[in-house]
């Protein structure tokens, strides 16, 4: 397979390309922003969760392939994704603070909450796009248990204020969908949508 860009610094979703085989180079909306037309990721009045994840999925794209343009890097596939969590409705992004990754994981304590990580390739003309829906049940979490694994920093930037593949897999009890895809990247969606685009 070519090189693609990855529209993302995430450390979870380049260690997810390297496990599949997927040569790529880092192209961070961070760090282009000028040309990235600010990436304005709050959601929308009244938007559904599975739309608000759709559609920053397709921006980020969108934004990388101007900044490909603009700078008049070599034409690649523009990879982009972005994942939240959702429970009841309510979107949860990475928390504000510690007080707020509290506030999630609590909501989260005893409850079954849905992992959306959606993922746009374009390659300049067409935009193909897919979407991972995981549902993740939490075992009963102690005030003690949260403030402990929010001290340690690791909630900090993920969405809905947990790393499944870090210290959080205790909290987990069950998990039906795409381990990846919680993760940040679906495996699977993620090499179905490169190979649409190159089959070699």
């Amino acid at each position: 397979m070519k090189t693609i860009y990855l529209a993302s610094k995430s450390p979870r979703r380049k260690e997810l390309l390297r496990q599949i085989g997927v040569p790529f180079e880092l192209l961070p909306l961070r760090e282009f922003p000028v040309d990235r037309r600010d990436v304005d990721e709050s959601p929308l009045p009244g938007e559904a969760p599975v739309d608000y994840v759709r559609r920053i999925a397709r921006i980020k794209a969108e934004a990388a392939g101007r900044i490909m343009t603009s700078r008049r890097l070599p034409q690649r596939l523009v990879l982009a994704a972005d994942t939240t969590v959702t429970l009841d409705g309510e979107i949860f992004g990475k928390p504000a603070d510690a007080a707020d990754a509290a506030r999630m994981l609590k909501r989260f304590s005893a409850a079954t909450h849905q992992v959306l990580t959606a993922v746009a390739v374009s390659d300049g003309r067409e935009m193909k796009e897919s979407l991972s829906v995981s549902e993740v049940t939490f075992r009963k979490l102690t005030d003690a248990e949260i403030q402990t694994y929010v001290a340690g920093g690791e909630p900090l930037d993920k969405a809905g204020a947990y790393a499944i593949q870090g210290k959080a897999a205790v909290f987990v009890s069950h998990l039906a969908g795409s381990f990846s895809g919680v993760v940040g990247l679906p495996i699977a969606e993620t090499w179905q949508l490169l190979r649409e685009f190159d089959p070699s």
